[in-house]
């Protein structure tokens, strides 16, 4: 799945936008990971489904945390 993802997608990071440069070593913070939507820890019946797969920068992953991410939601009510 990680291979497929990484050969075929968009090389686009679902959480801030950037373009994911796939040659940079795996140790760079900006490298390429897969990210899953659901975190693994609460999901892990989704460890294999594409569904839940997003490429993503290492340091956006890492900041991401164990949290899923609500986007669109504002900071507060109008």
């Amino acid at each position: 799945m990680r291979t497929l993802l990484r050969r075929t997608g968009t090389h686009t990071c679902w959480l801030c936008g950037g373009w994911i440069d796939v040659e940079l070593p795996d140790t760079h913070p900006m490298s390429w990971t897969m990210d899953h939507v659901l975190p693994l820890s609460e999901y892990p019946h989704l460890a294999l489904d594409p569904t839940n797969h997003r490429e993503a920068h290492r340091t956006c992953n890492s900041a991401k945390g164990n949290r899923p991410v609500v986007k669109g939601k504002t900071s507060r009510n109008w």
